[in-house]
Protein backbone atom coordinates (compact mmCIF):
# COMPACT_ATOMS: atom_id res chain seq x y z
CA UNK A 1 0.00 0.00 0.00
CA UNK A 2 1.67 3.51 -1.00
CA UNK A 3 1.77 6.14 1.25
CA UNK A 4 -1.20 8.35 -0.26
CA UNK A 5 -3.26 5.08 0.49
CA UNK A 6 -2.73 4.84 4.04
CA UNK A 7 -3.73 8.10 5.27
CA UNK A 8 -5.59 9.73 1.78
CA UNK A 9 -3.12 12.21 1.87
CA UNK A 10 -1.81 14.46 -0.94
CA UNK A 11 -0.49 17.86 -1.85
CA UNK A 12 -1.65 19.91 -4.15
CA UNK A 13 0.05 23.37 -5.82
CA UNK A 14 -1.09 26.18 -5.96
CA UNK A 15 -0.27 29.96 -7.52
CA UNK A 16 1.79 31.94 -5.19
CA UNK A 17 -0.50 34.28 -2.85
CA UNK A 18 -3.15 31.80 -3.50
CA UNK A 19 -3.04 29.40 -0.64
CA UNK A 20 -5.79 30.16 1.39
CA UNK A 21 -8.35 30.74 -0.98
CA UNK A 22 -7.10 27.18 -2.39
CA UNK A 23 -7.70 25.71 1.04
CA UNK A 24 -10.96 27.03 1.01
CA UNK A 25 -12.27 26.04 -2.31
CA UNK A 26 -10.87 22.49 -1.34
CA UNK A 27 -12.51 22.25 1.73
CA UNK A 28 -16.09 23.08 -0.03
CA UNK A 29 -15.03 20.18 -2.81
CA UNK A 30 -14.75 17.53 0.04
CA UNK A 31 -11.46 17.59 1.29
CA UNK A 32 -10.16 16.88 5.08
CA UNK A 33 -8.05 18.58 7.66
CA UNK A 34 -6.14 21.02 5.27
CA UNK A 35 -2.75 22.70 6.37
CA UNK A 36 -1.27 25.46 3.66
CA UNK A 37 2.59 26.15 3.05
CA UNK A 38 4.20 27.70 0.81
CA UNK A 39 2.82 27.17 -2.56
CA UNK A 40 0.83 24.39 -1.35
CA UNK A 41 -1.95 22.62 0.87
CA UNK A 42 -1.55 19.09 2.54
CA UNK A 43 -5.49 17.84 2.70
CA UNK A 44 -6.74 13.89 2.98
CA UNK A 45 -9.16 12.96 0.49
CA UNK A 46 -11.15 9.84 0.08
CA UNK A 47 -10.95 8.61 -3.98
CA UNK A 48 -14.44 10.41 -4.77
CA UNK A 49 -13.52 14.04 -3.47
CA UNK A 50 -9.85 13.14 -4.84
CA UNK A 51 -11.63 12.61 -8.61
CA UNK A 52 -14.16 15.92 -7.77
CA UNK A 53 -11.25 18.47 -6.86
CA UNK A 54 -9.13 17.44 -9.75
CA UNK A 55 -12.57 17.69 -12.21
CA UNK A 56 -13.51 20.70 -10.86
CA UNK A 57 -11.00 23.04 -8.31
CA UNK A 58 -10.97 26.40 -10.24
CA UNK A 59 -7.87 27.55 -8.52
CA UNK A 60 -4.96 24.72 -7.90
CA UNK A 61 -2.45 24.00 -10.22
CA UNK A 62 -1.91 20.05 -9.67
CA UNK A 63 -2.32 17.39 -7.29
CA UNK A 64 0.20 15.03 -5.97
CA UNK A 65 -0.57 11.45 -4.33
CA UNK A 66 2.63 10.89 -2.40
CA UNK A 67 3.98 6.76 -3.09
CA UNK A 68 6.87 7.14 -0.73
CA UNK A 69 8.86 9.34 1.65
CA UNK A 70 12.26 8.34 2.66
CA UNK A 71 15.52 9.95 3.72
CA UNK A 72 17.91 10.58 0.37
CA UNK A 73 21.11 11.32 1.02
CA UNK A 74 22.94 10.40 -2.29
CA UNK A 75 21.62 9.58 -5.91
CA UNK A 76 22.22 5.75 -5.35
CA UNK A 77 19.99 5.96 -2.77
CA UNK A 78 16.93 7.50 -4.31
CA UNK A 79 17.97 5.14 -7.39
CA UNK A 80 17.50 2.08 -4.88
CA UNK A 81 14.41 3.68 -3.32
CA UNK A 82 12.99 3.67 -6.85
CA UNK A 83 13.34 0.19 -7.42
CA UNK A 84 11.27 -1.04 -4.51
CA UNK A 85 8.00 0.94 -5.81
CA UNK A 86 6.04 -1.98 -8.19
CA UNK A 87 5.83 0.88 -11.34
CA UNK A 88 3.96 -1.98 -13.38
CA UNK A 89 1.01 -1.28 -10.98
CA UNK A 90 0.43 2.09 -12.08
CA UNK A 91 1.99 2.11 -15.56
CA UNK A 92 3.28 -0.42 -18.17
CA UNK A 93 6.26 -0.50 -20.73
CA UNK A 94 3.88 0.96 -23.08
CA UNK A 95 3.17 4.36 -21.52
CA UNK A 96 5.15 7.27 -21.69
CA UNK A 97 6.34 9.19 -18.30
CA UNK A 98 7.89 12.39 -17.16
CA UNK A 99 9.70 13.47 -14.08
CA UNK A 100 9.66 16.50 -12.49
CA UNK A 101 11.96 17.37 -9.85
CA UNK A 102 13.05 20.14 -7.43
CA UNK A 103 15.65 20.14 -4.25
CA UNK A 104 15.90 22.12 -1.41
CA UNK A 105 18.89 22.80 1.66
CA UNK A 106 20.02 18.95 0.75
CA UNK A 107 23.00 16.87 -0.31
CA UNK A 108 21.66 16.34 -3.61
CA UNK A 109 21.77 19.73 -4.99
CA UNK A 110 21.09 19.66 -8.67
CA UNK A 111 17.05 18.82 -9.77
CA UNK A 112 18.42 17.36 -12.90
CA UNK A 113 20.63 15.63 -11.39
CA UNK A 114 17.81 14.09 -9.28
CA UNK A 115 15.30 13.35 -12.49
CA UNK A 116 18.03 11.42 -13.93
CA UNK A 117 18.89 9.51 -11.22
CA UNK A 118 14.96 8.44 -10.62
CA UNK A 119 14.28 8.12 -14.20
CA UNK A 120 16.96 5.26 -14.23
CA UNK A 121 15.90 3.28 -10.99
CA UNK A 122 12.45 3.31 -12.85
CA UNK A 123 14.12 2.05 -16.25
CA UNK A 124 16.13 -0.82 -14.26
CA UNK A 125 13.18 -1.54 -12.68
CA UNK A 126 11.02 -2.40 -15.70
CA UNK A 127 14.10 -3.73 -17.31
CA UNK A 128 14.15 -6.70 -14.33
CA UNK A 129 10.47 -6.88 -14.63
CA UNK A 130 9.73 -7.11 -18.18
CA UNK A 131 12.39 -9.08 -20.09
CA UNK A 132 15.10 -5.89 -20.36
CA UNK A 133 12.15 -3.57 -21.76
CA UNK A 134 11.68 -0.22 -20.29
CA UNK A 135 8.82 2.46 -21.02
CA UNK A 136 10.21 5.66 -23.16
CA UNK A 137 10.43 9.23 -20.86
CA UNK A 138 8.11 11.82 -23.23
CA UNK A 139 8.61 15.15 -21.69
CA UNK A 140 5.79 16.93 -23.84
CA UNK A 141 2.06 15.18 -22.52
CA UNK A 142 3.30 11.49 -20.94
CA UNK A 143 0.99 9.67 -19.83
CA UNK A 144 2.29 9.31 -16.66
CA UNK A 145 3.65 12.37 -14.44
CA UNK A 146 6.05 11.71 -11.33
CA UNK A 147 6.99 13.90 -9.12
CA UNK A 148 9.92 14.40 -7.07
CA UNK A 149 10.51 16.43 -3.94
CA UNK A 150 13.77 16.55 -1.80
CA UNK A 151 14.08 18.82 1.16
CA UNK A 152 16.52 18.79 3.99
CA UNK A 153 17.07 15.27 2.67
CA UNK A 154 14.10 13.87 2.66
CA UNK A 155 12.56 12.66 -0.54
CA UNK A 156 8.96 11.97 -1.69
CA UNK A 157 8.08 10.61 -4.78
CA UNK A 158 4.90 11.32 -6.06
CA UNK A 159 2.05 10.51 -9.10
CA UNK A 160 0.73 13.57 -10.57
CA UNK A 161 -2.84 13.10 -9.94
CA UNK A 162 -3.77 15.69 -12.39
CA UNK A 163 -1.52 14.82 -15.38
CA UNK A 164 -1.37 18.74 -17.07
CA UNK A 165 -1.23 21.31 -15.01
CA UNK A 166 -4.91 22.07 -14.01
CA UNK A 167 -4.69 25.42 -15.14
CA UNK A 168 -4.87 24.05 -18.67
CA UNK A 169 -8.50 24.23 -19.28
CA UNK A 170 -8.68 23.48 -22.99
CA UNK A 171 -10.49 26.20 -24.49
CA UNK A 172 -7.19 28.76 -24.46
CA UNK A 173 -5.85 27.61 -27.79
CA UNK A 174 -4.59 31.13 -28.77
CA UNK A 175 -3.44 33.40 -26.31
CA UNK A 176 -3.27 37.58 -26.43
CA UNK A 177 0.51 38.98 -25.57
CA UNK A 178 -0.07 39.17 -21.86
CA UNK A 179 -2.09 36.30 -21.36
CA UNK A 180 -3.88 36.16 -17.63
CA UNK A 181 -3.22 32.82 -16.39
CA UNK A 182 -6.61 30.85 -15.75
CA UNK A 183 -6.22 30.04 -12.48
CA UNK A 184 -6.18 33.58 -11.17
CA UNK A 185 -8.57 34.63 -13.24
CA UNK A 186 -10.89 32.23 -11.50
CA UNK A 187 -9.28 33.75 -8.27
CA UNK A 188 -10.44 37.18 -9.25
CA UNK A 189 -14.36 35.87 -10.22
CA UNK A 190 -14.40 34.43 -6.61
CA UNK A 191 -13.05 37.05 -4.77
CA UNK A 192 -15.28 39.43 -6.47
CA UNK A 193 -18.39 37.31 -5.31
CA UNK A 194 -20.19 37.80 -8.24
CA UNK A 195 -23.23 35.92 -9.19
CA UNK A 196 -24.34 36.86 -12.26
CA UNK A 197 -27.48 39.25 -10.31
CA UNK A 198 -25.38 42.15 -11.94
CA UNK A 199 -23.76 42.09 -15.17
CA UNK A 200 -20.48 41.33 -15.60
CA UNK A 201 -18.00 43.08 -18.34
CA UNK A 202 -14.19 42.89 -19.04
CA UNK A 203 -13.67 46.38 -20.59
CA UNK A 204 -10.00 45.66 -21.97
CA UNK A 205 -10.95 41.45 -22.48
CA UNK A 206 -7.58 40.41 -24.86
CA UNK A 207 -7.89 36.79 -25.78
CA UNK A 208 -11.02 36.50 -23.07
CA UNK A 209 -9.79 34.51 -20.11
CA UNK A 210 -11.64 36.01 -17.74
CA UNK A 211 -14.88 35.60 -19.80
CA UNK A 212 -14.24 32.13 -20.02
CA UNK A 213 -13.85 31.83 -16.18
CA UNK A 214 -16.69 33.52 -15.62
CA UNK A 215 -19.00 31.33 -17.81
CA UNK A 216 -17.87 28.51 -16.29
CA UNK A 217 -18.40 29.77 -12.77
CA UNK A 218 -21.98 31.29 -13.09
CA UNK A 219 -22.82 28.18 -15.37
CA UNK A 220 -21.07 25.77 -13.01
CA UNK A 221 -19.21 24.26 -15.85
CA UNK A 222 -16.47 22.07 -14.53
CA UNK A 223 -13.06 23.35 -14.80
CA UNK A 224 -11.82 20.73 -16.56
CA UNK A 225 -14.55 20.50 -18.66
CA UNK A 226 -12.53 19.98 -21.62
CA UNK A 227 -10.35 16.92 -20.44
CA UNK A 228 -10.29 13.41 -21.23
CA UNK A 229 -6.85 12.49 -19.87
CA UNK A 230 -5.98 12.33 -15.96
CA UNK A 231 -3.17 11.33 -13.81
CA UNK A 232 -5.54 9.40 -11.18
CA UNK A 233 -6.37 7.28 -13.77
CA UNK A 234 -3.01 5.50 -13.35
CA UNK A 235 -3.71 5.52 -9.43
CA UNK A 236 -3.22 1.66 -8.45
CA UNK A 237 -7.04 1.99 -6.99
CA UNK A 238 -8.80 4.01 -9.77
CA UNK A 239 -12.54 3.12 -9.54
CA UNK A 240 -13.45 3.78 -13.15
CA UNK A 241 -17.21 4.01 -12.04
CA UNK A 242 -16.47 6.12 -9.65
CA UNK A 243 -14.80 8.25 -11.48
CA UNK A 244 -17.61 8.43 -13.98
CA UNK A 245 -20.26 8.46 -11.52
CA UNK A 246 -18.59 11.98 -9.96
CA UNK A 247 -18.51 13.18 -13.80
CA UNK A 248 -22.14 12.81 -14.53
CA UNK A 249 -23.03 14.59 -11.34
CA UNK A 250 -20.53 17.64 -11.83
CA UNK A 251 -22.01 17.64 -15.26
CA UNK A 252 -25.57 17.47 -14.30
CA UNK A 253 -25.32 20.35 -12.78
CA UNK A 254 -24.27 22.75 -15.45
CA UNK A 255 -27.09 25.41 -15.84
CA UNK A 256 -27.59 27.92 -19.27
CA UNK A 257 -26.46 31.21 -19.55
CA UNK A 258 -28.92 34.33 -20.28
CA UNK A 259 -27.84 37.03 -22.57
CA UNK A 260 -26.37 40.06 -21.29
CA UNK A 261 -25.24 38.73 -18.52
CA UNK A 262 -21.18 38.29 -19.04
CA UNK A 263 -19.81 40.59 -21.85
CA UNK A 264 -16.53 41.89 -23.09
CA UNK A 265 -14.74 44.46 -25.45
CA UNK A 266 -11.79 45.32 -26.45
CA UNK A 267 -9.90 48.03 -28.67
CA UNK A 268 -8.36 45.49 -31.04
CA UNK A 269 -10.76 43.67 -33.40
CA UNK A 270 -8.00 41.00 -33.84
CA UNK A 271 -8.36 40.20 -29.94
CA UNK A 272 -11.53 40.15 -29.90
CA UNK A 273 -11.76 37.09 -32.95
CA UNK A 274 -9.48 35.41 -30.83
CA UNK A 275 -11.92 35.87 -27.16
CA UNK A 276 -14.72 34.63 -29.88
CA UNK A 277 -12.72 31.64 -30.84
CA UNK A 278 -11.57 30.91 -27.03
CA UNK A 279 -15.30 30.98 -25.63
CA UNK A 280 -16.91 28.79 -28.17
CA UNK A 281 -15.21 26.00 -27.09
CA UNK A 282 -17.63 26.46 -23.67
CA UNK A 283 -21.30 25.61 -23.49
CA UNK A 284 -23.63 28.37 -23.64
CA UNK A 285 -20.44 30.86 -25.16
CA UNK A 286 -23.09 32.31 -27.30
CA UNK A 287 -24.72 34.27 -24.28
CA UNK A 288 -21.03 36.00 -23.89
CA UNK A 289 -21.53 39.76 -25.95
CA UNK A 290 -18.45 40.50 -27.84
CA UNK A 291 -17.55 44.03 -28.95
CA UNK A 292 -14.73 46.00 -30.82
CA UNK A 293 -14.00 49.14 -29.47
CA UNK A 294 -12.00 51.02 -26.37
CA UNK A 295 -13.63 51.41 -23.76
CA UNK A 296 -13.81 55.11 -23.75
CA UNK A 297 -16.75 54.68 -26.45
CA UNK A 298 -19.08 53.10 -24.13
CA UNK A 299 -21.50 55.87 -22.90
CA UNK A 300 -21.98 54.41 -19.04
CA UNK A 301 -21.56 50.95 -17.24
CA UNK A 302 -23.99 51.48 -14.32
CA UNK A 303 -25.00 49.12 -11.48
CA UNK A 304 -22.75 46.23 -12.46
CA UNK A 305 -19.38 44.63 -11.21
CA UNK A 306 -16.28 45.43 -13.69
CA UNK A 307 -13.58 43.06 -14.10
CA UNK A 308 -10.35 43.69 -16.09
CA UNK A 309 -6.35 43.08 -16.52
CA UNK A 310 -5.04 46.24 -18.55
CA UNK A 311 -2.01 45.93 -19.98
CA UNK A 312 1.03 47.00 -17.44
CA UNK A 313 3.61 48.41 -19.57
CA UNK A 314 6.13 45.99 -18.45
CA UNK A 315 5.55 43.87 -22.02
CA UNK A 316 3.16 45.86 -23.99
CA UNK A 317 3.91 49.10 -25.36
CA UNK A 318 4.95 52.05 -24.09
CA UNK A 319 5.17 53.02 -20.27
CA UNK A 320 3.48 56.56 -20.61
CA UNK A 321 0.56 55.76 -23.08
CA UNK A 322 -0.12 52.68 -20.45
CA UNK A 323 0.02 54.94 -18.14
CA UNK A 324 -2.55 57.48 -19.61
CA UNK A 325 -4.76 54.25 -20.12
CA UNK A 326 -5.18 53.96 -16.74
CA UNK A 327 -5.87 57.62 -15.60
CA UNK A 328 -8.84 57.50 -18.74
CA UNK A 329 -10.02 54.39 -16.85
CA UNK A 330 -10.16 55.87 -13.65
CA UNK A 331 -11.87 58.90 -15.22
CA UNK A 332 -14.36 56.44 -16.73
CA UNK A 333 -15.29 54.72 -13.52
CA UNK A 334 -15.44 57.99 -11.85
CA UNK A 335 -17.76 59.21 -14.49
CA UNK A 336 -19.78 56.53 -16.15
CA UNK A 337 -19.97 53.72 -13.83
CA UNK A 338 -21.91 54.55 -10.93
CA UNK A 339 -23.25 51.62 -8.75
CA UNK A 340 -20.69 49.53 -10.16
CA UNK A 341 -17.76 47.55 -8.19
CA UNK A 342 -14.94 47.26 -10.27
CA UNK A 343 -11.96 44.83 -10.01
CA UNK A 344 -8.40 45.82 -11.71
CA UNK A 345 -5.45 43.78 -11.96
CA UNK A 346 -2.28 44.87 -12.43
CA UNK A 347 1.53 44.61 -11.61
CA UNK A 348 2.99 48.24 -11.25
CA UNK A 349 2.27 50.55 -8.53
CA UNK A 350 3.03 53.26 -10.65
CA UNK A 351 -0.13 52.35 -12.37
CA UNK A 352 -2.43 52.07 -9.84
CA UNK A 353 -1.71 55.36 -8.47
CA UNK A 354 -2.81 56.53 -11.75
CA UNK A 355 -6.32 55.23 -12.21
CA UNK A 356 -6.65 58.09 -9.28
CA UNK A 357 -9.61 57.00 -7.06
CA UNK A 358 -9.51 55.54 -3.67
CA UNK A 359 -9.24 51.95 -3.33
CA UNK A 360 -11.44 48.98 -0.81
CA UNK A 361 -9.04 46.46 -1.25
CA UNK A 362 -5.49 45.55 -2.65
CA UNK A 363 -4.82 41.96 -2.66
CA UNK A 364 -1.53 40.57 -3.95
CA UNK A 365 -1.36 37.68 -6.15
CA UNK A 366 0.21 36.05 -8.59
CA UNK A 367 0.05 35.97 -12.14
CA UNK A 368 2.95 33.39 -13.88
CA UNK A 369 6.40 35.07 -12.95
CA UNK A 370 4.77 38.37 -12.01
CA UNK A 371 3.61 39.55 -8.77
CA UNK A 372 0.85 42.02 -9.26
CA UNK A 373 -2.18 43.26 -6.97
CA UNK A 374 -5.97 43.20 -7.40
CA UNK A 375 -7.62 46.16 -6.36
CA UNK A 376 -11.40 46.49 -5.77
CA UNK A 377 -13.33 50.47 -6.47
CA UNK A 378 -16.58 50.85 -5.46
CA UNK A 379 -18.02 53.68 -7.56
CA UNK A 380 -20.46 54.67 -5.60
CA UNK A 381 -21.21 56.99 -1.92
CA UNK A 382 -21.98 54.99 0.92
CA UNK A 383 -20.30 51.61 -0.15
CA UNK A 384 -16.67 51.82 1.03
CA UNK A 385 -17.73 51.30 5.24
CA UNK A 386 -19.44 48.54 4.52
CA UNK A 387 -16.75 46.82 2.71
CA UNK A 388 -14.43 47.79 4.88
CA UNK A 389 -15.97 45.97 7.26
CA UNK A 390 -17.02 42.66 5.34
CA UNK A 391 -13.47 41.99 3.95
CA UNK A 392 -10.97 43.53 6.20
CA UNK A 393 -10.42 40.50 8.13
CA UNK A 394 -10.11 38.44 4.84
CA UNK A 395 -7.49 41.05 3.27
CA UNK A 396 -5.73 41.07 6.32
CA UNK A 397 -5.56 37.27 6.36
CA UNK A 398 -4.22 37.23 2.90
CA UNK A 399 -1.48 39.58 3.61
CA UNK A 400 -0.36 37.92 6.52
CA UNK A 401 -0.25 34.14 3.88
CA UNK A 402 1.74 36.13 1.24
CA UNK A 403 4.62 37.76 3.76
CA UNK A 404 5.15 34.33 4.67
Amino acid sequence: MYEYQENNSFFAQVPGMMETLCAEELIELGAKNTKTAYRGVYFEAGKEALYKINYTSRMISRVLAPLITFQCVNTNVLKKTAGKIKWEKIFSVDNTFAITSSVAKSQITNSLFASQSLKDGIADYFRTVSDGIRPDVQTVNPDVRINLHIEKDVAVISIDASGESLHKRGYRLLAGEAPMQETLAAAIIRLSKWDGEKPLWDCMCGSGTILCEALMHYCRIPAQYLRTNFGFFYLPDFDKDLWLKVKSECDSMIRPLSKGIIKGSDKSQRVIEVAKDNLSRLPYSDSVELAGHPFQHVKQFENGVLITNPPYGIRLGDFEEVKKLYTELGDFIKQKCKGSTVFIYTGDPVLRKSIGLKTTRRIPLVNGKLEGVLVQIDSYEGSKKRYYAEYKAEEELLKKKSEE
